[in-house]
């Protein structure tokens, strides 16, 4: 995402434009670099959860040739209720993406459990369900039940990267990434002209059996059994990986990069 986790404009719209300008500049620099002539050609494009790489496929299909994304499946925009409220009368309010939603209120529960505790927590949260920030206990991940405990990080995971995020938090905060959650109902009323618009783009969608977004009520009906298809009308091929969580890109970055060959490589 563009200067994440610095940003405060996080709406799909302002998102999209961002990655579109730094596309325009990186084929600037191509033709600089090494003298051709590229026009504006079709990307493929390889996405990570959230909305942004669907969004492209939805608003500029003519940037993208074929994409591969992982984590978050395409849904329809509901025209009746935006995605917050619905997922608070799923979930209640300790849910996190409504948790998020009061200025100030996560950011001190954050700052109280410290960033290198939390990045920990979050990075290696594997439990097959919702995640949760009830009030006054925090968030509690990485199958610990005491968010004080010790988190062991798994092989894939190593004290060195976690130093890496550590240090881009602590000087930025936690409040521009999690003003993306906070822009949710912003992007609901800005996308409305896109009611029942499907991605006819050619894709590939990866998803961990563990993470948390496969679980989500219907989710799974959704994928397998028609629903997804219909709203991604050429998505070739759908992909569930065992014992694999929500970081998939990097628990298992040379399974993923085969499938992403593999679905290139066809066209």
């Amino acid at each position: 995402m563009p200067r994440y986790p610095s940003t405060n404009k996080l709406d799909a719209l302002r998102i999209l434009g961002q990655c579109l300008f730094r596309l325009d500049k990186f084929k600037a620099l191509v033709k600089f670099s090494v003298a051709l002539i590229l026009p504006r050609n079709p990307w493929i494009l390889v996405g990570h959860a959230l909305r942004i790489a669907w969004n492209m496929l939805l608003f500029r299909p003519d940037n993208v040739k074929h994409l591969v994304n992982s984590c978050v499946p395409f849904v329809q925009r509901n025209p009746s209720i935006n995605l917050v409220d619905a997922l608070r009368i799923a979930y209640g309010d300790d849910y996190y993406i409504c948790k998020f939603q009061i200025p100030g209120e996560i950011e001190a529960e954050l700052d109280r459990m410290g960033v290198e505790n939390f990045m920990k927590r979050m990075l290696t949260y594997r439990t097959p369900g919702p995640l949760f920030f009830p009030n006054d206990k925090g968030f509690v991940g990485g199958g610990s039940p005491d968010p004080d405990t010790r988190v062991d990080l798994p092989s894939w995971l190593n004290e060195e990267d976690v130093a890496y995020y550590v240090s881009k938090f602590e000087k930025t905060g936690f409040t521009g990434g999690i003003n993306y959650y906070r822009a949710l109902n912003l992007t609901w009323q800005l996308t409305a002209a896109w009611n029942g618009a499907e991605a006819k783009i050619p894709a590939k969608f990866v998803i961990g059996d563990l993470d948390l977004v496969y679980h989500m009520p219907g989710i799974q009906d959704y994928i397998h059994k028609g629903g997804f298809k219909s709203d991604v009308p050429l998505l070739k091929e759908v992909v569930v990986i065992k014992d694999a969580a929500h970081f998939i890109n990097q628990e298992i970055p040379d399974e993923i990069n085969k499938h992403i060959y593999d679905f290139i490589r066809q066209f």
